[in-house]
């Protein structure tokens, strides 16, 4: 054998070695159960290269004056508030003020419904106005929301019972909102008297995912589009900074995020868990199963869905009370929000869990301390719990 051919061979098995060496240093992929993001299954290629695209603008897009940010804002990313497209953190909280009734915003010329706190070099950021009231935001996760605009309005009006017809204490109830003129309406929407049903936002005062990413980009980095081009900073109408495509791939990407999947689920302690948040009324409004419709992404439509919410609103009683409101709801009144990853929150939160609309409660069982009016029954229930159920509830909670 020749001296060229042992120094290939030798090339050759050295790029093995190397390989195989690469391949144990580098890292394995995190396990989808144990992550928040990633697409649904069953989509198309030509739906996944949107995702892509979706993926990059949310999470790579940075804003600066230069490309649309301001002059007044919040955040200069998208991603920046959902890291992981996980629940935000109370330094990315945001503020909305200006509505102490249903009657309407009587704030909206002085920078309603949300405070932008940032503001480009020369420019003052937003105050809350004298005698505006106002209440704290923690961005929620953004995982299976495709899932759940795809649940048909009538589902929704199904688990309504706002006259508390069967009893129980428990009367939740759609929010009825007027909604802006480029919503398309979904497969079965109802209309009543010129409003729809929301079902995003604390208050379930978003329509769809086109309403909540239009505002986001707005509200939230002062980016106009043809969608919502209002600047509150001066009160003009100005020309879009960001193209229809770029904010439709953000709608698709937000849509066709995976649903978070329960871990442990064959666990004991877990399966017990389930049962004693059945027996505790719970589910009343953390409603565990739901189905989906027609939807135009066939991944979405017609799939059996565990988000434990009826996405409607409930009366939570005078601790949770920030005289607030949003559309139809009252000060009291938050939609139910979904538990599903809930377990994963606190790898968006620094390791530590923030709960409740604003923040507030640091543990699942703070957070139940604060549940009051129609959630008090369920409370004293879970209160009344041995430590061993207790903590076999919990257990279940963190493995969704």
């Amino acid at each position: 054998m020749g001296k060229r051919q042992i120094l290939l061979i030798t090339m050759l098995l050295g790029s093995v070695v190397v390989t195989v060496s690469c391949n144990k240093l580098l890292p394995g992929l995190p396990a989808d159960d144990s992550v928040l993001d990633g697409p649904v299954e069953g989509l198309s290629g030509e739906q996944n290269q949107a995702f892509l695209r979706g993926d990059i603008a949310f999470n790579d897009d940075i804003f600066t004056s230069s490309n649309g940010l301001g002059p007044t804002f919040v955040a200069t990313s998208c991603g920046s508030c959902h890291a992981g497209d996980g629940k935000g953190h109370p330094f990315t909280t945001l503020t909305r003020f200006g509505q102490s009734d249903t009657l309407g915003n009587k704030f909206l010329h002085l920078g309603g419904p949300q405070l932008q706190s940032r503001a480009l070099p020369g420019i003052q950021p937003e105050t809350i106005p004298t005698g505006a009231t106002f209440s704290s935001f923690t961005p929620p996760a953004n995982t299976g929301l495709g899932l759940l605009e795809a649940v048909p309005d009538a589902t929704l009006l199904g688990l309504s019972d706002e006259l508390d017809a069967d009893g129980d204490g428990i009367s939740g109830r759609p929010n009825w909102i007027h909604i802006p003129v480029y919503c398309l309406s979904r497969p079965g929407t109802i209309e009543r008297n010129g409003r729809y049903i929301g079902r995003f936002g604390k208050k379930a005062a978003v329509y769809d995912l086109q309403q909540q990413t239009a505002n986001a980009y707005n509200q939230d980095m002062g980016v106009n589009s043809s969608y919502e081009s209002y600047n509150t900073y001066n009160g003009l109408q100005i020309d879009p900074e960001i193209s229809n495509q770029k904010v439709l791939d953000v709608i698709f990407y937000l849509k066709t995020l995976k649903a978070p999947i329960q871990r442990d689920q064959n666990n004991a302690d877990v399966i017990a868990g389930k049962q004693i948040f059945t027996n505790i009324s719970c589910g009343k409004c953390h409603t565990p199963q739901m189905q989906t419709g027609p939807s135009t992404i066939a991944a979405l439509a017609n799939k059996t869905i565990f988000p434990y919410t009826d996405l409607l609103l409930h009366d939570m009683g005078p601790s949770l009370n920030d005289g607030y409101t949003e559309g139809t709801a009252m000060p009291a009144e938050w939609r139910t929000p979904p538990l599903w990853g809930l377990g994963l929150s606190k790898n968006s939160q620094g390791g530590k869990v923030f709960l409740l609309h604003d923040g507030r409660a640091k543990s699942i069982e703070e957070a139940v301390s604060f549940h009051g009016g129609e959630a008090s029954q369920s409370k004293t229930k879970f209160q009344q719990l041995n430590a061993s159920d207790k903590a076999k509830l919990i257990q279940f909670l963190e493995s969704l």
